[in-house]
């Protein structure tokens, strides 16, 4: 059975993400969707929050765990049993930093592979900080989110 990882803030889960998941899912055996706890960023949501709203956009994936991690990625794949990192790339411009990321975990766990997989066209400009940007200008961020993200951003 093949586990995969696709860990990141999601700060709020937009579809571009749900994009990534939903052909993640369809490779892999299991995917663990990981919530990170960095306590260095300034968090839009709260863990517990992004958690809730991953759970409730992501109801028709049947193999898909929702979890949250301290620390190094690596460590939790392997504290998971997963032999694979997931990362989504939006664009060239997000292949460089990821390249660098996925040749460091190699260095650390050279057990533990990363795979790349790229957005629909239609999502490879959304990202949550440009979401964060328009809900906090009271702009429309419908197109760019799951409707549970949508209707509890909307209300709240």
């Amino acid at each position: 059975m093949k586990t995969a990882i696709y860990p990141g803030s999601f700060d709020p889960i937009t579809k571009g993400h749900l994009d990534v998941l939903e052909t993640s899912a369809g490779i892999f055996d299991k995917v663990i969707i990981a919530v990170a706890r960095n306590s260095e960023k300034n968090a839009f949501l709260t863990v517990e929050e992004r958690i809730k709203l991953i759970k409730e956009s992501v109801t028709h994936l049947k193999n898909v765990e929702i979890d949250s991690f301290d620390g190094l990625t690596i460590e939790y794949a392997r504290k998971k049993g997963a032999e694979i990192l997931i990362r989504g790339l939006r664009a060239v411009s997000d292949f460089e930093y990821e390249m660098q990321l996925s040749q460091t975990n190699s260095a650390l766990a050279p057990d533990i592979q990363t795979v790349f997989l790229i957005t629909k066209p239609e999502y490879n400009f959304i990202s949550s900080s440009t979401v964060r940007e328009i809900l906090n200008n009271k702009g429309n961020i419908s197109k760019f989110v799951p409707d549970p993200v949508y209707k509890y951003l909307k209300n709240n």
